[in-house]
């Protein structure tokens, strides 16, 4: 069953939470609604549930209208954050709940709830728990209940809510994948919530980055990281650095260096984006864009080696800079040396499109 939400908006009180959102999601997709905390990301997320109500526009399941259609009767499996397991309930009981408190005519045999939880248990690799309680299981085992309770109703849509967000490093890590290759198993339309960026370009077929009600980019991982659409995604996919000047015959002008700017118009106030990764370091200037820094310190971990640098004749300007650890050990770089920071890749926004 595909989702689509067509010009979706949504107020609370004097905040604007939705603005005119349209978005379509595939059959068997796996789609990472991604940004800040506020951006309206959880709220989209909802309204496709039938949780919250938009105040305009509409939401479509395989092209009929779902708006009005009560969540009891939109077949979708919701997955909040924090687990909502009945902590009184054992887990078995726990996924079989959806299905015993179906209308009688609706409702499954004992038997057949019995194979249904079981199966599903296996699917989540916790069958062996079924007689256990909530407070007895890890966080990692909690959430893979929970996800079990939700595909209990058979839902034709999987919504997650920020799934793994309650939990640590590694075992978040692990539940990625193995929600992946759940997913691909299941072949259902499938939507979670993040704030994570490594999260939703890991696990995600496609990426839908949300800031202040709107959608500022969709794509996929590759696309959304390669491509960055506006300063807003730039800044956000990953770390990276900014410099602020003026267009002039075609590139932008700096203290002390220039970066290509060919496609804007000169006299535009505009920001380079240059991430950590996409600068050379070198004892001599390679071009007109080498800007002059100082090293300032490194720390090195695994194969890459992370460096600071404080621009030449600017104290106040901190510099990141990712290159190999080996290549690192090879400059060995004296504390404070004059070095020069090439870019290999740079993106130029008008200072007024990042409003």
């Amino acid at each position: 069953m595909s989702i689509e939400v067509q010009h979706l908006s949504k107020r609370f009180g004097s905040f604007q939470a939705l603005n005119d959102i349209s978005l379509r999601i595939d059959s068997g997709e796996l789609v990472a609604l991604l940004g800040p905390s506020g951006c309206g990301k959880t709220t989209l997320l909802r309204i496709i549930a039938g949780l919250e109500t938009p105040d305009s526009g509409q939401v479509l399941f395989s092209g009929e209208n779902a708006t009005g259609v009560h969540v009891r009767e939109r077949q979708v499996g919701f997955v909040f954050q924090h687990y909502a397991l009945f902590r009184h309930m054992s887990v078995f009981e726990n996924v079989a709940f959806g299905l015993r408190v179906r209308p009688r005519s609706q409702r499954p045999s004992d038997e057949e709830i019995k194979e249904r939880v079981y199966r599903l248990l296996k699917l989540v690799q916790l069958d062996w728990l079924a007689d256990r309680y909530p407070s007895q299981l890890s966080g990692g085992q909690r959430q893979r209940i929970a996800l079990a309770r939700a595909l209990a109703v058979e839902p034709k849509v999987l919504l997650l809510d920020e799934p793994f967000g309650a939990l640590d490093a590694k075992v978040r890590k692990e539940l990625r994948r193995w929600l992946r290759r759940l997913h691909d198993d299941l072949n259902v339309a499938s939507v979670f919530v993040t704030h994570d960026q490594e999260e939703a370009l890991e696990v995600a077929d496609r990426v839908v980055l949300m800031n202040k009600g709107n959608i500022e980019q969709v794509g996929t991982p590759q696309e959304v990281w390669e491509h960055p659409a506006t300063p807003f995604v730039y800044g956000f996919l990953g770390d990276v650095n900014q410099f602020n000047g003026e267009v002039a015959q075609g590139v932008l002008q700096l203290d002390g260096f220039t970066l290509p700017a060919a496609a804007l118009e000169s006299r535009v106030a505009a920001t380079a984006y240059v991430r950590p990764h996409e600068f050379s370091v070198e004892r001599q200037p390679q071009s007109d864009s080498s800007l002059a820094a100082r090293f300032s310190r490194v720390y090195l971990s695994g194969p890459s080696a992370y460096l600071e640098f404080i621009a030449e004749g600017n104290a106040e300007k901190s510099i990141e800079v990712e290159i190999p650890a080996a290549a690192f050990q090879a400059l060995a770089p004296r504390e404070e040396e004059l070095l020069y920071l090439t870019p290999t890749r740079v993106q130029v926004f008008p200072q007024a499109s990042a409003a």
